[in-house]
């Protein structure tokens, strides 16, 4: 064996005698042991910090979610209490309406009653002529008709307050989503009212209708285009602050060309029928409140879109025998 072969193999089994020491040495294996469960600890810890954040940010999502829901629900508590309040009046209206007419009837059933003893009396008593007998009995037949037509009368009246309600509850519920400043809904006068402001509608001075307003029209044509037996009137109003343009002279041409315009997107865009609609402006002289002030000023700047029932309709209860 040559020298060199010899300290070959000396390296080798010292090589093998070291490497078997480490293996057997307790020190070094729990070493080893202790580095591996510390990376495994921290991998672990890194982990759960992330499911911990995402945890965190889903809980965050969820509550936004639940205080949104919040909202909506106080808000739609908020505009059922205000339905239920108008639906309350209408009713005790209503009511009134209805004891009115009870007593008006009880006072012609009374009438007739005395007049039928009245004449049975003179009858017997041969006191009246056969001619003033029959012109009784015909002031009686005419008593009767005056009191149907009352009772009709009466009856078209619920008719028209009834609808009047119906339509206020359908539109407030349809434009339960758009602000009370911009669109204000009322009865007044035994028609509704739906106000629509200025400044949701037109730019200043102009008479072109915003895309936002186009929306509130198209809900508002829905409830329109839903009661066929209706008129409607709308009307431009303005402040009285003067303008001149090259387009406008003065407040009755811009409140005359905004009426003009509602109508026409109401016709043309939603399929209300013209025939239905009148459109004409007020100019400055129909103010809500007085124009002393920028916020009052506001308030006058509006276009009023009125629902009446058909008047042809409505005057021939006046008329005895209308449409006979």
């Amino acid at each position: 064996m040559g020298v060199a072969q010899f300290f070959s193999s000396h390296k080798k089994i010292l090589f093998l005698n070291s490497v078997n020491l480490i293996l057997n040495n307790p020190l070094v294996i729990m070493k080893n042991t202790l580095i591996a469960v510390a990376m495994l600890f921290v991998l672990g810890s890194c982990a759960s910090k992330k499911k911990m954040l995402a945890a965190q940010n889903k809980a965050n999502e969820i509550q936004i979610q639940l205080d949104k829901a919040r909202t909506d629900l106080n808000d739609c508590d908020s505009r059922t209490a205000s339905l239920n309040n108008d639906l309350k009046l209408k009713n005790d209206e209503l009511s009134s309406k209805t004891s009115k007419l009870k007593e008006m009837q009880d006072q012609i059933d009374f009438l007739k009653k005395n007049n039928n003893n009245l004449l049975d009396r003179m009858s017997d008593l041969s006191v009246i002529s056969k001619e003033g007998s029959e012109s009784i009995k015909k002031s009686l037949a005419m008593m009767d008709a005056q009191g149907t037509q009352i009772r009709d009368l009466n009856s078209s009246i619920q008719r028209k307050d009834s609808l009047n309600m119906a339509l206020v509850l359908n539109l407030k519920r349809s434009l339960q989503d758009v602000s009370d400043e911009d669109v204000q809904i009322e009865v007044k006068k035994g028609v509704v009212y739906v106000s629509l402001s200025d400044k949701m509608l037109f730019r200043s001075g102009s008479s072109v209708i915003n895309t936002q307003a186009e929306a509130v029209l198209g809900k508002v044509a829905k409830i329109l285009n839903d009661y066929k037996d209706i008129e409607i009137l709308i009307e431009g109003h303005t402040d009285n602050v003067p303008i001149a343009t090259d387009k406008v002279s003065d407040n009755w041409d811009l409140s005359v060309l905004r009426a003009t315009q509602v109508a026409r997107t109401l016709q043309k865009k939603y399929g209300v029928e013209p025939v239905r609609m009148i459109a004409g402006g007020r100019g400055e002289y129909l103010p809500k409140v007085a124009n002393d002030s920028a916020p009052n000023r506001s308030l006058n700047r509006r276009t009023e879109i009125i629902i009446t029932p058909k008047l042809d309709q409505f005057f021939n209860l006046y008329t005895p025998n209308a449409g006979k």
